[in-house]
């Protein structure tokens, strides 16, 4: 159980990547801008208007700091939480500590997530709202797939 949240809070993270995209702080030139793809299919698939689209781009654009300041602690800590895993004579409690430390990551990132869809969803129509629940449903379908592999796998 506590996989599926984590799995479902990491889908919270490419979320916000994904906004992050949408502003143009994702873009990646030696990579050809592979987030712009995405937030594209996004506002396609949502059927966002040039307008709805400047104003959540404005949004992002906003928060630039504080999301790449979070996504910058979650990378640590997610990297101190795999060196206390690894490290030699790792306890419960070392790593106990180091994934309290993602947790509340996490949650800021949560928090973060909040207020951003506390602006954007103003913006949306009722039905790209539900377009986007739409769309979350489908991730969480995708994630739930991705996490029975394993035990799919290990039964046959």
């Amino acid at each position: 159980m506590k996989t599926i949240a984590s799995w479902r809070r990491l889908a919270g993270v490419v979320l916000a990547v994904a906004g992050m995209a949408f502003s143009g702080l994702a873009k990646d030139e030696s990579r050809g801008g592979q987030g712009q793809g995405l937030v594209q299919r996004i506002a396609t698939q949502l059927d966002l208007t040039e307008d709805q689209q400047a104003q959540i781009k404005n949004i992002f654009a906003a928060e630039k700091t504080g999301l790449q300041a979070l996504a910058e602690r979650l990378r640590d800590t997610r990297t101190g939480l795999r060196d206390a895993i690894h490290a030699p004579g790792a306890t419960e409690n070392t790593v106990r500590a180091a994934a309290a430390k993602v947790a509340a990551v996490e949650a800021d990132l949560a928090v973060e997530r909040l207020k951003l869809y506390g602006q954007i969803s103003p913006l949306l129509t009722d039905g790209q709202r539900e377009k986007l629940a739409g769309l979350e449903q489908h991730l969480d379908q995708v994630i739930d797939t991705f996490i029975a592999r394993p035990a799919k796998a290990a039964a046959n």
